[in-house]
């Protein structure tokens, strides 16, 4: 029982970890309440963990301020994300997985896959750079290139892009996005935007397509220069 609790506080501090590096990306320091959200736990069980992981030197805490992960906390969090991306890739590459299925279980995996066996991993991949929803692998010395791409909504009518990254979270979302063969690499027309926040329209493989505001938001792009004249269902893999 003793081993099965300390299994269960482990992977809670690897999962607030992962959780403070993400809303930190947005803005540091992160507030107790939107960790809370995040995390779907409740304020008094947050602010007792962010005691816990600041005792250890993981965060630093400022009451009525919010966290922020320490550089021992942020090397523990970029080993944690890099475990989780890996396992990602290689459950598609070698195990043919589909995209919206491997999330949730690189998030047991994660927890319980030794460093060797990870990097084992890598090495039959050929230690790829980006997992498969296109967001950037840490390396195992624990650096991360990371670059910050609007969404799709974002973008105005008649401009080209190229999918870079979608969030991995939502699996309904993702397998909506795979029958639209909206993936990271695939490129995309901005063919217009509906009004009162309506759906934008997009043209992809040459089939146009429409895409609600929030599905939109998910989608991370980066603009093609006007010269560039791929085809529609041009990828870039």
């Amino acid at each position: 029982m003793a081993t099965q609790q300390g299994g269960a506080r482990s992977r809670a501090v690897e999962d607030y970890l992962k959780a403070i590096r993400h809303l930190q990306q947005e803005g540091s320091p992160v507030s107790t309440s939107a960790l809370a959200q995040l995390l779907d736990r409740s304020p008094a069980s947050v602010t007792n963990m962010i005691k816990g992981l600041a005792e250890r030197g993981l965060v630093e805490h400022e009451p009525y301020h919010g966290v922020r992960l320490s550089e021992a906390g942020e090397r523990e969090a970029l080993r944690i994300i890099r475990r989780h991306r890996v396992i990602e890739a290689y459950l598609i590459e070698k195990l043919g997985y589909s995209w919206d299925r491997v999330h949730a279980e690189a998030e047991r995996l994660e927890h319980a896959s030794s460093d060797e066996l990870v990097e084992r991993m890598a090495e039959a991949l050929g230690h790829p750079e980006l997992d498969p929803h296109g967001s950037p692998i840490p390396t195992a010395e624990g650096e991360v290139t990371e670059r910050r791409h609007p969404a799709l909504s974002e973008i105005g009518e008649g401009a080209r892009v190229i999918i870079r990254e979608v969030s991995d979270a939502d699996e309904g979302r993702l397998r909506y996005l795979a029958q639209l063969g909206l993936y990271p690499g695939t490129r995309v027309e901005v063919v217009g935007h509906e009004p009162f926040e309506g759906p934008i329209r997009v043209r992809v493989a040459g089939q146009e397509r429409s895409l609600g505001r929030g599905l939109a938001e998910i989608v991370r792009v980066e603009l093609l220069g006007g010269g560039h004249d791929g085809g529609d269902d041009a990828t870039d893999n």
